[in-house]
């Protein structure tokens, strides 16, 4: 059947399927998107994988036009098996951890990790961490006017000539052979985030814009833009909705490149650009929304950590979004670090440093921010679930911060007021859109 459907998807060039599955054709030893331009080969010319590093683990290339480096992630086998896909995660976003600190993380044997590879992708982890760099490096190269040695300490490589080695191994080019036209040395980094459609912009532009903090967000009609810091490193971005186009593209000033992939992965996280929407949206018409009333392309509009969305949930119990994003944006322009005319969210030790009297909130409030800002200190690689120990923190606040802080997509807000009054007008069962119950939180709260 999954054949079938990607028999289907690759005939008619469907963008909905792009990153879901890719196409290695065996006569050329070129692997492509669902999306390449190019002319079909016959079926049985073709092997289909569910991801790059799969094809190229087979000794498939990475086509030049439709370039897999790009295609969006897709997590459809996410629920198999969970161990595997931190693994990739980690091995994604941090390139510069070896297989030894992946499995210490994880808290998993070597040999445990490799036998999981092995049953689920068909690779060792060792292979999939090199595709991977390898994949990212070719991105850069397409896209950037970083010279190669750069390039190769973003791509986790100990210099270029590991990456060339490496390179020419796995594509049978160099990179000088790869970046064929020359790009525009601008005084920021650009790169393009491709997500599969639909994609409602215009839900998220709104959404974000009425949440967001004075001095560190920016939103415009078609472009969001924000401080933030990551590994100790501080920086800003700026994602631009091209319309008509299945791509946001970024301008990013980081001081840290090795920090890049990290970066891209936490901004692909708060736009949401992975979901396979089309799925989530059957499931949630299975739960009882009426097909009518869904809106098309909804995705989970996320908060940059956990940090700032535990801030946000509890300086927002009790009072309006207004009201709450109003204390938020004093609090970082008292707080927060400035530079020239742009804010940085204040850390947790300048909090606990401050009395927030600036702040017309009780201090039962004061007092539970504090302590949070202590436990956030204290224990920088815990749950949201711990903080239910902190007094003024209930399961709402906790649930939030996973929702858009994690941005985990079966959080079900059972609690809240509009939920409540949705579940009464429509026959909702939230048990059947699991495990989307954030999305069908989503689509309730905008169908108020």
């Amino acid at each position: 059947m999954q054949t079938s459907i990607y028999q289907q998807a690759r005939i008619t060039r469907d963008p909905r399927f792009d990153g879901v599955f890719f196409i290695a054709v065996k006569t050329t030893h070129i692997f492509c998107r669902p999306i390449c331009p190019a002319n079909l080969p016959h079926e049985k010319n073709v092997e289909y994988f569910q991801h790059a590093q799969q094809a190229m683990s087979q000794g498939y290339r990475p086509c030049l036009r439709c370039r897999p480096d790009s295609a969006p992630q897709s997590y459809a086998w996410k629920g198999v098996e969970t161990t595997v896909h931190r693994a990739m995660k980690l091995l994604r976003e941090h390139h510069d951890l070896t297989i030894n600190d992946i499995t210490l993380k994880l808290g998993i044997s070597d040999r445990y990790l490799r036998q999981l590879f092995e049953k689920h992708l068909g690779l060792t982890p060792k292979q999939y961490q090199i595709f991977n760099r390898i994949l990212f490096s070719k991105k850069l190269l397409h896209e950037t006017a970083m010279d190669i040695e750069t390039v190769a300490h973003a791509s986790g490589f100990a210099s270029s000539r590991r990456l060339q080695h490496n390179f020419k191994k796995i594509t049978g080019l160099s990179p000088l052979q790869v970046r064929k036209k020359k790009i525009n040395q601008n005084q920021y980094l650009s790169l393009k985030l491709h997500f599969r459609p639909p994609f409602n912009w215009h839900y998220i532009q709104a959404f974000l814009q009425k949440r967001a903090i004075s001095g560190v967000e920016i939103v415009e009609t078609n472009c969001y833009s924000r401080t933030f810091s990551i590994e100790g490193c501080k920086g800003w971005f700026a994602a631009t909705y091209q319309p008509g186009k299945n791509y946001l593209l970024l301008e990013i000033n980081l001081t840290k490149i090795e920090h890049l992939s990290l970066l891209l992965s936490n901004i692909e996280r708060v736009f949401d650009l992975n979901a396979d929407i089309l799925q989530i949206q059957k499931q949630l018409i299975k739960s009882g929304i009426p097909k009518n009333r869904i809106t098309d392309g909804i995705r989970l509009p996320g908060v940059w950590d956990t940090f700032e969305a535990g801030l946000r949930g509890i300086l927002g119990q009790q009072i309006s979004v207004k009201g709450a994003i109003s204390l938020l944006s004093l609090l970082t322009q008292t707080l927060g670090e400035k530079v020239a005319d742009k804010y940085y969210f204040p850390t947790p030790q300048a909090i606990i440093d401050s009395n927030l009297e600036f702040l017309k909130i009780p201090m039962s409030r004061k007092q539970t921010i504090r302590d949070f800002c202590e436990y956030y200190s204290c224990h920088p690689n815990h749950s949201p679930d711990e903080w239910i120990k902190i007094k003024g923190i209930g399961p709402w606040t906790i649930a939030y911060a996973k929702m858009r802080g994690l941005s985990e997509p079966n959080i079900w807000l059972q609690t809240d007021l509009i939920i409540k009054k949705q579940l009464d007008k429509y026959k909702i069962d939230s048990a059947l859109s699991s495990p989307w119950r954030s999305y069908l939180t989503f689509q309730l709260w905008n169908m108020a």
